[in-house]
């Protein structure tokens, strides 16, 4: 739920779909399904970009527009599938039930209290410290949980876990449901939290939540399961970095109150990230071939951030510059970078961890997959030689006073630095 690192700079166009791996494509077929009215512009691959290899062996290419979709193999199907006992007996202890949970009641002003006004004014007192680039940040961070319907329905398009009644009692549908219903509190308790502080422009906020949940997300996972468990673990752990950043800089702000409730929000995603990553375990144990394939087909991709579509209506106009409009997602991902809430580095430190927490570099691996596991147990150090050229940029600008800023909505039309 955070900044995008791209580290091959464009998306594959269709032309570039991916040969079978592991294993002979028994029946390798293009299938134009329902194109869409306004078919997305052709993109040009990076001259750069290494070589994508296909996710998983004996998956048909079928395309819609120019994604690739369905790409689960037989045998990743099956591996899903013998799944459903360990989903029954693992996923339930990584919840809480709500009776246990955290509610934003309970760290918000009671307005049936007499006291209400009294613990209203106390909360605007701490909130009125807070700077300007750092409620641009946690603004952000808040849009991007309440667009969590969009989250719920990726994990309805995947094949062979997705939830086909809305209330089916498989285990993959009730950790969909259970794991959904624990996310919403976050957006909720930092919208009321905001909405109280009265240190935002909480109508831009809402036009930006409405826009960005009708926009959706694309991370580019073709309804596989391999992959976007692969994405929700390294999502969730970002998302655990991020509030646990809001958290510290809200003390060092003086708000505890806001520390403790992005500290109680860290504290969740340190959980589900827990869950997602033990079902990515699960599939290495039980595929490893196809796991690693998977893996590095997603970093290769790039971790597409949930909110990469956020848009306010007015920022693009009122941030143009050199001939190009203004990116909202883009310059509220530069402001987190530059107070320290998630960088570069963040995201290298994602990668290496995921690699050792799967075992990565033990696997007895050939072929495709070998060249895929030497690809992600080296992809942690690439990415961090691009965030060591980001600062000595940014620290060159600095010297020689090329300094950008952007004036945001959410913080009533304010300009904060982008670096």
């Amino acid at each position: 739920m955070l900044p995008y690192v791209s580290t091959s700079g464009t998306q594959r166009p269709a032309s570039s779909c991916r040969p079978s791996c592991g294993g002979r494509l028994l029946r390798a077929h293009v299938i134009a399904q329902a194109q869409p009215s306004s078919p997305p512009p052709p993109t040009v691959p990076h001259p750069a970009a290494p070589k994508q290899p296909s996710v998983l062996p004996e998956s048909p290419i079928l395309l819609f527009g120019n994604q690739r979709v369905h790409s689960t193999s037989r045998r990743g199907m099956e591996v899903i599938q013998g799944m459903s006992g360990w989903a029954s007996k693992e996923l339930g202890r990584y919840l809480k039930p709500s009776d246990r949970c955290w509610q934003p009641a309970d760290f918000l002003p009671d307005p049936a209290s007499d006291t209400f006004i009294d613990q209203l004014h106390a909360l605007r007192q701490t909130a009125s410290s807070l700077p300007a680039d750092y409620l641009v940040v946690l603004v952000g961070d808040m849009v991007t949980e309440e667009a969590l319907p969009s989250y719920m329905n990726m994990l309805n398009t995947l094949d062979g876990v997705r939830d086909e009644t809305g209330a089916e009692a498989t285990p993959w549908a009730q950790w969909t449901r259970a794991w959904t219903s624990e996310e919403n509190r976050h957006g909720d308790l930092l919208n009321r939290y905001l909405y109280l502080s009265g240190r935002v422009d909480m109508r831009a906020v809402e036009v930006t939540i409405q826009n960005l949940i009708g926009s959706g997300l694309d991370p580019k996972l073709e309804n596989n399961p391999y992959l976007c468990f692969i994405y929700t673990s390294f999502q969730e752990r970002a998302t655990k970095i991020s509030h646990g950043n809001t958290a510290r800089l809200a003390n060092l702000h003086s708000d505890p109150l806001l520390a403790k409730i992005c500290g109680l929000i860290a504290a969740d995603e340190a959980r589900h990230e827990i869950a997602y990553s033990a079902i990515v375990g699960e599939l290495f144990s039980r595929d490893p071939e196809g796991a690693t394939l998977a893996f590095a087909d997603m970093m290769r991709k790039g971790i597409v951030m949930p909110a990469h579509f956020v848009d306010d209506g007015w920022h693009g106009e009122a941030n143009q510059g050199g001939g190009a409009k203004g990116n909202l997602f883009h310059d509220y991902a530069s402001v987190a970078d530059a107070i320290g809430v998630y960088t570069t580095q963040d995201y290298a430190n994602i990668v290496d961890n995921l690699v050792t927490r799967w075992g990565v570099a033990d696997l007895q691996l050939s072929g495709e997959a070998a060249a895929a596991q030497h690809f992600l147990c080296n992809h942690g150090s690439r990415i961090r030689r691009l965030a060591d050229l980001q600062v000595e940029r940014r620290i060159r600008d600095r010297k020689q006073g090329r300094t950008k800023s952007a004036a945001f909505s959410w913080i009533n039309k304010r300009e904060v630095l982008l670096a």
